[in-house]
């Protein structure tokens, strides 16, 4: 799923969580800044357009070529571009674009011109935009190792090792996978 790349940079256990908890209410688990990002995603889910322009909605979309499929935040059809949103984007990672990139080509393998990809940050109403895989080939060749990584991560040899991201999780608590003790 195109929603787990971003997850899986993060943290590749984080997914196993996300899908045990995932029938769970999600206020017993998720942090408000978690909640608040569900609650931007609503209008995108819901096919609400408030900006009078033709736009595609959270539609379904699928690569056979890279194995992906999910959903779109939103694409302009008169301009063909494609936008990511989040609650607020302080830094640009890698994550990020590479959802972009997964979209992107799902897009287009569907048949729909993409010509800009960018990013929306929703609390500061900024917008960011995103060269194209092939303009920057460093960042496609990474795009694809992380999906060849995320193919072949076998949870029982991995532990994360950077500390930082395991003390902002959310499943911290109940997770064995860091490499320190407390």
């Amino acid at each position: 799923m195109i929603s787990n790349i971003n997850d899986f940079i993060f943290c590749p256990v984080s997914i196993y969580f996300h899908n045990l908890y995932y029938e769970l209410d999600k206020s017993t688990y998720q942090s408000t800044k978690q909640t608040q990002g569900t609650a931007v995603h609503e209008s995108i889910d819901s096919k609400h357009n408030s900006t009078g322009k033709k736009t595609l909605y959270a539609i379904d979309i699928y690569s056979e070529k890279y194995g992906l499929e999910g959903k779109i935040d939103s694409y302009l059809v008169d301009c063909c571009e494609l936008t990511e949103r989040k609650k607020k984007i302080v830094t640009i990672y890698d994550g990020y674009v590479f959802q972009l990139f997964a979209e992107y080509y799902c897009m287009t393998e569907m048949g729909y011109p993409v010509k800009q990809l960018s990013l929306y940050s929703y609390d500061d109403n900024k917008k960011y935009t995103c060269r194209l895989p092939d303009d920057q080939p460093e960042m496609k060749k990474k795009f694809i190792d992380t999906l060849n990584e995320m193919r072949a991560f076998q949870m029982d040899l991995f532990k994360q090792a950077n500390t930082a991201k395991c003390r902002r999780c959310i499943y911290e608590p109940a997770c064995s996978f860091t490499d320190y003790d407390e």
